[in-house]
């Protein structure tokens, strides 16, 4: 972060790659948005996320209602 950056409060979005417990940081930053709700989770309180869907969540329950959601659609598919 540089001065400006802190001065005015401007934050970078993260981008990630997640893994099985962890993450990879493929481009620097404070935060990510959850895939459902927009919402920013900073990588600190990072905590559920899809490793086939490649999303962050910002709870478990939000976590539980796209897992439902992402099978359901693969079932219609199939």
């Amino acid at each position: 972060m540089n001065r400006i950056e802190k001065f005015f409060g401007i934050r970078n979005e993260a981008k990630l790659r997640y893994l099985d417990g962890e993450f990879e940081v493929l481009s620097p930053g404070e935060f990510v948005r959850c895939a459902m709700t927009g919402q920013p989770i900073s990588l600190a309180d990072l905590r559920y996320w899809s490793v086939d869907a490649q999303e962050p969540y910002a709870s478990a329950e939000i976590s539980v209602q796209r897992y439902l959601e992402l099978k359901a659609q693969d079932e219609t598919r199939s």
